[in-house]
Protein backbone atom coordinates (compact mmCIF):
# COMPACT_ATOMS: atom_id res chain seq x y z
CA UNK A 1 0.00 0.00 0.00
CA UNK A 2 1.08 3.60 -0.46
CA UNK A 3 -0.46 7.23 0.74
CA UNK A 4 -0.12 10.48 -0.75
CA UNK A 5 0.18 13.43 1.14
CA UNK A 6 -1.43 16.24 -1.32
CA UNK A 7 0.60 19.68 -0.91
CA UNK A 8 -1.04 23.03 -1.61
CA UNK A 9 0.84 26.05 -1.48
CA UNK A 10 -0.01 26.91 2.01
CA UNK A 11 0.02 23.68 3.42
CA UNK A 12 1.07 23.21 6.61
CA UNK A 13 0.50 20.20 7.91
CA UNK A 14 1.79 18.03 4.99
CA UNK A 15 4.52 17.03 7.26
CA UNK A 16 2.81 15.83 10.08
CA UNK A 17 0.46 13.90 8.39
CA UNK A 18 3.70 12.53 6.02
CA UNK A 19 5.32 11.67 9.60
CA UNK A 20 2.16 10.12 11.64
CA UNK A 21 1.96 7.94 8.31
CA UNK A 22 5.82 7.05 7.43
CA UNK A 23 7.50 7.29 10.51
CA UNK A 24 4.74 6.46 13.12
CA UNK A 25 3.28 3.45 11.41
CA UNK A 26 5.63 2.99 9.10
CA UNK A 27 4.06 2.65 5.62
CA UNK A 28 4.94 4.47 2.40
CA UNK A 29 4.03 7.61 1.77
CA UNK A 30 5.00 10.45 -0.51
CA UNK A 31 4.22 14.17 -1.14
CA UNK A 32 1.94 14.81 -4.79
CA UNK A 33 2.36 18.74 -5.54
CA UNK A 34 -0.86 20.85 -6.10
CA UNK A 35 0.30 21.25 -9.92
CA UNK A 36 0.63 17.49 -10.60
CA UNK A 37 -2.01 15.06 -12.21
CA UNK A 38 -0.39 11.84 -11.28
CA UNK A 39 -1.09 10.36 -8.22
CA UNK A 40 1.48 8.24 -8.54
CA UNK A 41 -0.70 4.90 -7.84
CA UNK A 42 -1.42 5.62 -4.57
CA UNK A 43 -3.88 3.68 -2.55
CA UNK A 44 -5.23 6.54 -0.26
CA UNK A 45 -4.65 10.26 -0.85
CA UNK A 46 -4.55 12.81 2.33
CA UNK A 47 -5.72 16.68 2.01
CA UNK A 48 -4.14 17.96 4.92
CA UNK A 49 -4.49 20.96 6.75
CA UNK A 50 -3.17 24.36 6.72
CA UNK A 51 -4.65 27.26 5.04
CA UNK A 52 -4.25 26.88 1.01
CA UNK A 53 -3.89 29.77 -1.38
CA UNK A 54 -4.08 32.06 1.85
CA UNK A 55 -7.56 30.65 2.59
CA UNK A 56 -8.64 34.03 0.32
CA UNK A 57 -12.23 34.19 -1.11
CA UNK A 58 -13.09 31.02 1.05
CA UNK A 59 -11.81 28.29 2.85
CA UNK A 60 -10.72 25.61 -0.09
CA UNK A 61 -12.07 28.08 -2.60
CA UNK A 62 -9.29 28.20 -4.91
CA UNK A 63 -7.72 24.84 -3.83
CA UNK A 64 -10.51 23.00 -5.25
CA UNK A 65 -9.60 24.29 -8.82
CA UNK A 66 -5.78 23.09 -8.71
CA UNK A 67 -4.79 20.54 -11.46
CA UNK A 68 -4.62 17.48 -8.72
CA UNK A 69 -8.11 18.16 -7.64
CA UNK A 70 -9.44 16.34 -10.84
CA UNK A 71 -6.97 13.33 -10.17
CA UNK A 72 -8.35 13.36 -6.65
CA UNK A 73 -11.99 13.62 -7.66
CA UNK A 74 -11.28 10.64 -10.27
CA UNK A 75 -9.85 8.86 -8.21
CA UNK A 76 -12.72 8.76 -5.27
CA UNK A 77 -15.16 8.15 -8.21
CA UNK A 78 -13.20 4.75 -8.37
CA UNK A 79 -13.67 4.01 -4.64
CA UNK A 80 -10.33 5.44 -3.82
CA UNK A 81 -9.85 6.45 -0.32
CA UNK A 82 -9.82 9.82 0.27
CA UNK A 83 -9.45 12.11 3.89
CA UNK A 84 -9.10 15.51 3.86
CA UNK A 85 -8.11 16.86 7.23
CA UNK A 86 -8.99 20.46 8.78
CA UNK A 87 -8.52 22.45 5.16
CA UNK A 88 -8.32 19.37 3.51
CA UNK A 89 -11.84 19.11 4.71
CA UNK A 90 -12.85 22.24 3.18
CA UNK A 91 -11.02 21.40 0.31
CA UNK A 92 -13.38 18.53 -0.29
CA UNK A 93 -16.54 20.56 0.59
CA UNK A 94 -15.72 23.01 -1.86
CA UNK A 95 -14.92 20.62 -4.65
CA UNK A 96 -18.68 18.71 -3.92
CA UNK A 97 -16.96 15.46 -2.46
CA UNK A 98 -19.04 16.01 0.02
CA UNK A 99 -21.78 18.01 1.33
CA UNK A 100 -22.53 21.00 3.31
CA UNK A 101 -19.77 23.94 3.99
CA UNK A 102 -17.84 25.45 6.79
CA UNK A 103 -18.70 29.06 7.86
CA UNK A 104 -16.55 31.21 10.54
CA UNK A 105 -16.53 29.98 14.41
CA UNK A 106 -19.35 30.91 16.55
CA UNK A 107 -17.29 32.73 18.33
CA UNK A 108 -15.32 34.47 15.63
CA UNK A 109 -12.09 33.32 17.02
CA UNK A 110 -9.33 31.10 15.73
CA UNK A 111 -9.52 28.45 18.25
CA UNK A 112 -6.57 26.18 18.69
CA UNK A 113 -7.06 23.22 21.31
CA UNK A 114 -7.50 19.81 22.41
CA UNK A 115 -11.09 18.20 21.80
CA UNK A 116 -13.12 15.29 22.48
CA UNK A 117 -14.99 13.81 19.34
CA UNK A 118 -17.43 10.72 19.67
CA UNK A 119 -16.71 7.80 16.96
CA UNK A 120 -20.45 7.66 15.66
CA UNK A 121 -19.85 5.38 13.20
CA UNK A 122 -17.72 2.24 12.91
CA UNK A 123 -18.52 0.60 9.30
CA UNK A 124 -16.24 3.21 7.16
CA UNK A 125 -12.66 2.47 6.22
CA UNK A 126 -11.74 5.45 8.35
CA UNK A 127 -13.04 4.07 11.72
CA UNK A 128 -13.02 0.07 11.66
CA UNK A 129 -10.32 0.06 14.39
CA UNK A 130 -12.49 2.34 16.41
CA UNK A 131 -15.08 1.38 18.84
CA UNK A 132 -18.45 2.84 18.49
CA UNK A 133 -18.93 5.38 21.28
CA UNK A 134 -15.61 5.91 21.86
CA UNK A 135 -14.29 9.29 22.78
CA UNK A 136 -10.99 10.77 20.89
CA UNK A 137 -8.99 13.17 22.18
CA UNK A 138 -7.45 14.94 19.51
CA UNK A 139 -6.80 19.17 18.64
CA UNK A 140 -8.11 21.44 16.66
CA UNK A 141 -7.13 24.69 14.74
CA UNK A 142 -9.00 26.46 12.82
CA UNK A 143 -11.27 29.91 12.36
CA UNK A 144 -13.38 28.56 10.10
CA UNK A 145 -14.67 24.95 11.45
CA UNK A 146 -18.66 26.10 12.13
CA UNK A 147 -20.23 23.20 9.39
CA UNK A 148 -22.96 23.98 8.05
CA UNK A 149 -25.90 22.46 5.40
CA UNK A 150 -29.69 22.25 4.92
CA UNK A 151 -31.87 20.47 7.32
CA UNK A 152 -32.59 17.69 4.32
CA UNK A 153 -28.64 17.27 4.25
CA UNK A 154 -28.76 16.97 7.99
CA UNK A 155 -31.57 14.32 7.81
CA UNK A 156 -29.71 12.35 5.07
CA UNK A 157 -26.43 12.19 6.58
CA UNK A 158 -28.08 10.45 10.04
CA UNK A 159 -30.07 8.00 7.77
CA UNK A 160 -27.09 6.84 5.93
CA UNK A 161 -24.75 6.73 8.59
CA UNK A 162 -22.16 9.53 6.98
CA UNK A 163 -21.74 11.34 10.43
CA UNK A 164 -18.24 9.81 11.74
CA UNK A 165 -17.39 11.95 14.57
CA UNK A 166 -19.36 14.04 16.67
CA UNK A 167 -17.62 16.91 19.45
CA UNK A 168 -19.01 15.79 22.69
CA UNK A 169 -17.47 16.65 26.05
CA UNK A 170 -14.94 14.57 27.80
CA UNK A 171 -17.56 12.09 29.13
CA UNK A 172 -19.14 11.68 26.29
CA UNK A 173 -22.41 14.34 26.31
CA UNK A 174 -23.02 15.90 22.61
CA UNK A 175 -24.66 19.05 24.08
CA UNK A 176 -23.53 22.52 23.50
CA UNK A 177 -20.64 22.84 25.97
CA UNK A 178 -18.57 20.29 24.10
CA UNK A 179 -19.22 22.02 20.66
CA UNK A 180 -15.94 24.36 19.90
CA UNK A 181 -17.60 26.00 16.74
CA UNK A 182 -21.28 25.67 16.41
CA UNK A 183 -21.04 23.22 13.85
CA UNK A 184 -24.60 21.97 13.26
CA UNK A 185 -25.45 18.90 14.92
CA UNK A 186 -21.80 18.61 17.00
CA UNK A 187 -20.56 17.35 13.47
CA UNK A 188 -16.82 16.88 13.36
CA UNK A 189 -16.36 14.73 10.60
CA UNK A 190 -18.40 13.09 7.55
CA UNK A 191 -17.85 10.49 4.90
CA UNK A 192 -19.64 10.33 1.48
CA UNK A 193 -22.64 7.99 0.91
CA UNK A 194 -19.93 5.64 -0.81
CA UNK A 195 -17.83 5.82 2.70
CA UNK A 196 -14.47 6.33 0.75
CA UNK A 197 -14.33 9.80 0.98
CA UNK A 198 -14.00 11.52 4.90
CA UNK A 199 -13.37 14.77 6.20
CA UNK A 200 -13.05 16.24 9.72
CA UNK A 201 -12.08 19.00 11.34
CA UNK A 202 -9.70 18.12 14.36
CA UNK A 203 -6.19 16.75 13.36
CA UNK A 204 -5.90 13.15 13.73
CA UNK A 205 -2.04 13.54 12.39
CA UNK A 206 -1.26 15.98 15.59
CA UNK A 207 -2.21 13.22 17.84
CA UNK A 208 -0.18 9.56 17.37
CA UNK A 209 2.41 9.83 20.16
CA UNK A 210 2.55 10.67 23.50
CA UNK A 211 5.13 13.49 23.17
CA UNK A 212 2.07 15.00 21.72
CA UNK A 213 -0.39 14.77 24.52
CA UNK A 214 -2.33 12.19 22.40
CA UNK A 215 -2.40 8.92 20.50
CA UNK A 216 -6.13 8.82 19.80
CA UNK A 217 -5.78 10.23 16.35
CA UNK A 218 -3.81 6.98 14.77
CA UNK A 219 -7.10 5.13 15.00
CA UNK A 220 -8.13 6.73 12.23
CA UNK A 221 -4.70 6.36 10.48
CA UNK A 222 -4.65 2.33 11.43
CA UNK A 223 -8.27 1.89 10.32
CA UNK A 224 -7.60 3.36 6.49
CA UNK A 225 -4.64 0.76 6.50
CA UNK A 226 -6.60 -2.07 7.82
CA UNK A 227 -9.08 -1.12 5.17
CA UNK A 228 -6.72 -1.43 2.59
CA UNK A 229 -5.31 -4.59 3.79
CA UNK A 230 -8.58 -6.02 3.44
CA UNK A 231 -9.28 -4.78 0.39
CA UNK A 232 -6.11 -6.03 -0.91
CA UNK A 233 -6.64 -9.39 0.37
CA UNK A 234 -10.39 -9.11 -1.33
CA UNK A 235 -8.96 -9.02 -4.91
CA UNK A 236 -5.87 -11.43 -4.47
Amino acid sequence: MKFGVVVFPGSNCDHDAFHAIGHVLQKPVEFIWHQSENLHDCDAIILPGGFSYGDYLRTGAIARFSPVMSSVAKFARSGGLVLGICNGFQILLEAGLLPGAMMRNSGLRFICRHVHIRVEETNSPFTNAAKKGQILRIPIAHSDGNYNCEEATIADLEKNHQVLFRYTTPDGKDDAAGNPNGSMANIAGICNRERNVAGLMPHPERAVEAALDSEDGLVIFRSMVEALVGAAKATA
